[in-house]
């Protein structure tokens, strides 16, 4: 054989010439090799240099360091093997080659070594016990999203968005695994930069001017979503439970940008893009409405879609410029921005400007004491139309423009805008022209942080933050023609916030051979103080004359009383936390977290919040060492409790006032002396709603990298639900608050899988789906059944949709079986006594007021300079109670109204009753194509003041599939009874938006 092999080489030889026959064989071998210096720059997906990423030859082993500008310099031969690693990205190898190469690195599914955030520190993945997601701002940064929690919507099983309205700056309704309490909210603790943020409102409400009250803004709006970094959702109470009396709805952890490494970085991110409503309502236009009517007085001879005349194709433009530094001894980071949105509804708008600076130092030896700053401040101005959730039948905007009779022109002949003339029936267009409501909120959120190590592996923390707001509303209805309000009404709102915050924590690490020790021990003391004012003027000057009542309230008008309120609460806690690893593959987490309220009664001003958690990481056990398709695999455990304290301040308290109904008269002269009402019975054993969970997780990631993912079941339960119910004997007041031993339990299957389905020099892509099921029911109850979500509609006040029962998942719907329509079109209902008559003890309980599989998908492409990602959100098993609909029934058109158009096509009879029924329960199902973006990051090698550009076209809300004939099957207004959690409905709801995006995102 060696013979044979070596008479193939002379062959060969001699066929090259006699130059390479006779060449030395050393000679051959150094031209085959020769190495010459290799350049090039190494990237991530998005274009941005990454400094610091190692470039190292395999058969060489020199190795390279990239600078702050990505780029490096390896002598090499063509075609020898380079591999270019860095920490949170997939390792790469490719050929070196004589050309300048432009490598891209793409994110790591398993990541192991990655930093997450979790409550009052870091830890690596791999460490991780308690289940917890954390996203990059690389991965949420899609849309147009004025808030963070939006910024969430199908990136996280087990996490539901559902809009409350689709104004700009409008709240959210975030459900972290299901509905924790029936009555004190499911929204999550958000902690920003360490700040744990309080729930209250810190945009001041609109009065009830005779359109109801609107619903509160987002408190979150103020963060610049540009600004962020990561976002972690703590889901179980192993991850949680280091919160305590706050984490029961779950605790979202936002951390905000540091510098970055290298030279200093300018960054200019801008949008601009154009809104316009996701879809309109079916009603009647005006060929079917003369057709359709018998009255022909209610043909009024116009041609007006009254959607189009209050909808508008609206503007939105977003601009942010930051620039950061990394220095030796520390990082800052500053940024400026400013967002201008348009609503889709003529006259709303929102404006934010928001500046923010983080800055890090360290001191002394070894950066032994390390101080940080973080501090946003942001303006917002906002301006809202006539929509009130509280409103009856008629008085929101949106209602009047569905049932305006098509046949009216928006003006009459004189060019005023044309009167309906008539009671509870308003031109939209009209409404629009004299409601002016504006709101200004100015927000500030700052702390400053010191960490000193005091010896190696023990460390002393302290924070100190400050949360301040104040906002101001000024809402005027001027004088004006319809029955509401007609002399006008104008009203200041003005509300204050302020909390404060300090902590300080002592953490220890030590390490022996394969023990591990992490220990964390602290104190938290955290005050809120909540304010407001209100007065106003009833009969003021007309509009356009005198000076507007919000610049000069005392111009003219009868002066409304002024009336305030103040309230403070303190919360102070005690917390520890021990974390134990055995050689990287047994885990073991412990807390425990003891906080005292002011809000809570003398004998239970404490509550006390364990957990615990454990994880194996099988695939360090010698018998999966070889098994070379399982990277990662890894099973965790956890149980633990939190709590809730989201209750009104000072229930446990009594409280009196004077009233003559409570009163005597003197004996002598018949005086009347006003005697003391007891409003409230005291209950000084009042305590937290508990919320008890268990957890089983496994985290995997198999054929390296090409399927990844986690999969979890939980068990939520929340005991000891504070309710307002009734008292008992004897007792002054005819309610009390206090614990019930009832239970709501929320249980279900999560599950994310991932896959790196192509990575190659030129093309990679990305992509996984997240799904969670959700099992809700209430046990136990004390009292037969509580109502919420009230409704609205002629005829109806005092009615409500919602109910609270034993077997029932929350917020069940309570009503009348729709059957269908007689050879008539009279409404058929189901009788279910027997009795013959259909009344109200033919009510039954439907259930599916929440969701039970909500699903996302996501998918993220490279080629050469192009990206491409899409994602989509779906939700399957919900129902939404359609509060629209019932006010446009069939029996509006006998009154010059107009009606939705499936009604009349069912041949529905016009005289038929108004009433609460499954008529208007109609399937939440639906998948929509969220968002969708394309982008081209420009070549730049030759360019060197300019690191990257990417340009993109996005698009938002762009297809929903769905059945649901409202604007938005993804809403829940908020129409709660007595406090007790409406869900499910949708009344008038201000629509969705589709969104068409142009950006740009420049790194100098």
């Amino acid at each position: 054989m060696n013979r044979q092999f070596l008479v193939m080489v002379a062959a060969w030889l001699s066929a090259t010439g006699p130059a390479m026959a006779n060449a030395p064989v050393s000679r051959m071998y150094a031209q085959a090799a020769q190495q010459v210096p290799v350049k090039g720059v190494v990237v991530a997906a998005d274009g941005t240099p990454i400094p610091g990423a190692t470039v190292k030859s395999l058969s060489t082993k020199k190795g390279a360091t990239t600078n702050e500008r990505g780029e490096f310099t390896i002598d090499a031969a063509a075609g020898e093997k380079l591999v270019i690693t860095f920490m949170g990205y997939t390792q790469l190898e490719v050929a070196a080659t004589t050309t300048p190469m432009r490598l891209t690195l793409t994110e790591s599914s398993s990541q192991l070594g990655e930093i997450v955030v979790v409550g009052y520190g870091n830890q690596t993945k791999a460490d991780v016990t308690g289940a917890l997601t954390q996203l990059k701002a690389d991965n949420i940064k899609q849309g147009v999203n004025i808030s963070v929690d939006n910024m969430l919507q199908g990136k996280v099983s087990g996490v539901r968005i559902a809009q409350s309205s689709g104004e700009p700056g409008a709240g959210v309704d975030v459900f972290i695994r299901g509905v924790g309490s029936i009555r004190s909210g499911s929204t999550p603790l958000f902690v920003v930069d360490g700040v744990p943020l309080s729930n209250d409102n810190v945009s001041a409400g609109s009065p009830n001017v005779g359109l109801g009250t609107s619903e509160p803004k987002n408190p979150l709006n103020f963060l610049n979503t540009s600004d962020i970094e990561t976002i972690t959702i703590l889901k179980d109470a192993s991850a949680a439970a280091i919160y305590g009396a706050r984490g029961s709805n779950g605790v979202v952890l936002i951390t905000t940008k540091r510098g970055s490494k290298g030279a200093a970085t300018l960054t200019y991110d801008t949008y601009v893009g154009t809104s316009k409503v996701i879809k309109k309502l079916d009603v009647m236009n005006a060929d079917e409405y003369r057709k359709a009517v018998a009255n022909p007085a209610f043909d009024h001879g116009g041609n007006t879609d009254w959607q189009d005349v209050i909808f508008r194709n609206a503007f939105v433009q977003n601009h942010n410029v930051s620039f950061a530094k990394n220095t030796p001894s520390g990082s800052y980071i500053a940024s400026l921005s400013h967002m201008d949105q348009e609503g889709i509804v003529l006259n709303s708008s929102f404006k934010r400007t928001t500046a923010r600076l983080n800055a890090e130092e360290s001191f002394f030896d070894n950066k032994r004491l390390v101080v940080k700053m973080n501090l946003t401040a942001s303006d917002i101005n906002e301006t809202g139309i006539p929509n009130g959730n509280t409103a009856g039948s008629d008085g929101q905007v949106l209602i009047h423009a569905l049932m305006s009779n098509p046949t009216w022109n928006v003006r009459a002949a004189d060019s005023s805008f044309t009167n309906f003339n008539k009671n509870q029936l308003y031109n939209p267009a009209y409404l629009l022209s004299i409601y002016d409501d504006k709101t200004n909120t100015f927000r500030a959120l700052g702390n400053v942080e010191a960490a000193l190590r005091i010896v190696n592996g023990l460390n002393y923390r302290v924070n100190f933050g400050i949360d301040k707001s104040n906002s101001e509303r000024n809402t005027t209805m001027y004088p004006n023609v319809t029955d509401r309000t007609p002399l006008g009404a104008y009203s200041q709102n003005n509300l204050s916030s302020l909390t404060t915050l300090l902590e300080h924590y002592l953490t220890y690490n030590l390490t022996v051979q394969k023990h591990r020790v992490e220990a964390l021990a602290g104190f938290s003391y955290q005050q809120f103080k909540y304010s407001g004012t209100t007065y106003g003027l009833q009969g003021i000057t007309k509009q356009g004359q005198g000076v507007a009542p919000e610049y000069n309230p005392g111009y003219s008008g009868t002066p409304v009383a002024p009336q305030g309120f103040a309230q403070e609460n303190e919360l102070q806690s005690f917390f520890g936390r021990v974390n134990y690893n055995y050689d990287d593959r047994y885990m073991v987490t412990a807390s425990l977290r003891a906080d005292g309220s002011t809000r809570f009664g003398e004998n239970n001003k404490y509550g006390y919040f364990p957990s615990a958690a454990i994880g194996w990481t099988l695939s360090r056990e010698n018998f999966l060492k070889d098994v070379t398709e399982i990277s990662d695999l890894k099973l965790r455990a956890s149980w633990g409790q939190t709590g809730n304290q989201e209750v009104p301040n000072k229930i446990t308290q009594p409280s009196y006032s004077l009233a003559s109904s409570a009163g005597y008269y003197l004996y002598d002269n018949g005086t009347l002396i006003n005697g003391v009402l007891v409003n409230r019975t005291a209950n000084p054993n009042l305590k937290w709603e508990l919320v008890e969970q268990f957890n089983i997780g496994a985290d995997f990631d198999l054929f390296k990298g090409k399927l990844y993912g986690s999969l979890e079941y939980f068990n939520k339960t929340t005991k000891d639900p504070i309710l307002n119910i009734p008292s008992g004997p004897l007792s002054p007041t005819t309610t009390i608050w206090k614990n019930v031993d009832a239970t709501l339990v929320n249980k279900g299957f999560e599950f994310m899988l991932g896959s790196n389905l192509v990575r190659t020099k030129d093309f990679s892509w990305t992509m996984d789906v997240n799904g969670a099921t959700l099992s809700n029911v209430i046990k136990d109850l004390p009292v037969s059944e509580l109502y919420s979500g009230s409704i609205s509609g002629p005829g109806l006040s005092g009615v409500n949709a919602n109910i609270y029962k034993n077997g029932y998942e929350a917020g069940s719907f309570f009503m009348l079986k729709h059957l269908g329509y007689d050879k008539d079109g009279k409404d058929i209902f189901e009788d279910k006594t027997g009795d013959g008559v259909i009344n109200t003890a033919d009510r039954q309980i439907f259930e599916g007021a929440i969701p039970n599989f909500n699903f996302g998908l996501n998918s993220q492409m490279r080629y050469k300079h192009f990206d491409f990602s899409f994602a989509i959100i779906g939700q399957m098993g919900g129902y939404l109670f359609n509060n629209t609909a019932l006010d446009l029934s069939i029996n509006g058109i006998e009154s010059d109204r107009n009606v939705l158009k499936k009604y009349y096509d069912a041949k529905a009879w016009s005289g038929n009753q108004v009433v609460v029924s499954t008529l208007f329960l109609e399937k939440s199902d639906m998948v929509r194509l969220n968002n969708l973006r394309l982008g081209y990051t420009l070549p730049l090698e030759k360019v060197s003041w300019l690191r990257s550009c990417n340009l993109y076209v996005a698009a938002q809300n762009l297809v929903t599939i769905s059945d649901y004939s409202g604007y938005d099957p993804m809403v829940n207004t908020t129409k709660t009874v007595d406090g007790n959690q409406s869900l499910g409905i949708d009344y008038a709801t201000y629509p969705a938006a589709k969104t068409f995006q142009l950006g740009a995102t420049i790194k100098f």
